[in-house]
């Protein structure tokens, strides 16, 4: 049964990756981006199947109206894949209050926005899927990367809760959290307007390393990436989180390591002897 699909952020990368296996998979996607003439040649390729219109997730406006069109146009929404989103680059000292909330807007914030416009539909409906775009940021800190971190963790945080409190209404919800992917994310990720001589030796090798990863032999493919949402979405049962790549297992195997020991150390250190 072909099921109707609400995209955000695909103007490129993972979200344009997966518009395209979407429409090629015979289902039919609304594609949004801020401008929505990087979608362009995506509409032309599939015409039957993907529709397009403007959506920055910060604007309610926009959400409401998006989320309007498809169900006027597609006849509904029954998956939703909160994808939009860039990064801010800078040490916690260094972020300001307005940067931290562009961030969080983009990151936490659209999303629950988006997530509110869909769920009358898909209760209605008594179905639906609602797939958070996360990372392997959302489960482990990075120098530099404090505010994205923070929206990634925020993001989880509200899967799972938004799990828990509509699997009754037959509605799935799952975080996908990619590794590394060559995406433009590196390269167009925004630093913080304030930088301090004192965390350049400890953040900047990262930023560095960041820049270099879309060109990175070994990094992951937007196609696998798509190949493995369409396989969740498929699935008839699924973890609430998935991380996607082969380093994102590695690195979340260390992370679910040291948590192990840090929890072993917290007991030692709190409970009467």
């Amino acid at each position: 049964m072909a099921r109707r699909w609400l995209i955000t952020g695909c103007s490129s990368g993972l979200g344009l990756a997966l518009a395209e296996a979407v429409a090629a998979a015979g289902d039919t996607v609304l594609a949004t981006a801020r401008k929505p003439a990087t979608l362009e040649e995506l509409r032309e390729r599939h015409p039957d199947r993907v529709l397009t219109t403007a959506l920055d997730v910060r604007d309610q406006a926009q959400v409401t109206g998006a989320v309007a069109l498809a169900e006027d146009r597609l006849g509904g929404i029954d998956v939703l894949v909160n994808n939009a989103g860039y990064g801010l680059f800078g040490a916690v000292e260094e972020v300001g209050d307005q940067e931290l909330r562009d961030q969080l807007e983009t990151l936490v914030v659209g999303p629950w926005r988006l997530v509110r416009a869909v769920l009358p539909g898909m209760r209605e409906r008594g179905s639906g899927h609602i797939v958070n775009v996360s990372s392997i940021a959302g489960r482990m800190g990075l120098p530099g990367l404090g505010a994205y971190v923070t929206g990634k963790y925020a993001l989880e945080g509200m899967t799972q809760t938004l799990a828990a409190e509509v699997a009754a209404f037959g509605i799935r919800v799952t975080a996908v959290e990619p590794g590394g992917f060559a995406t433009h994310y590196g390269t167009s990720v925004n630093e913080s307007a304030r930088r301090l001589d004192a965390y350049r030796e400890l953040v900047d090798p990262m930023l560095a390393t960041m820049r270099q990863m879309e060109d990175l032999p070994e990094i992951g493919r937007p196609a696998d990436f798509a190949e493995r949402v369409l396989r969740i979405v498929a699935a008839e049962e699924a973890p609430v989180r998935i991380p996607i790549g082969s380093d994102a297992y590695t690195y979340l195997a260390q992370v679910e390591e040291a948590a192990r020991t840090e929890l072993a150390t917290a007991r030692a250190l709190t409970e009467h002897p």
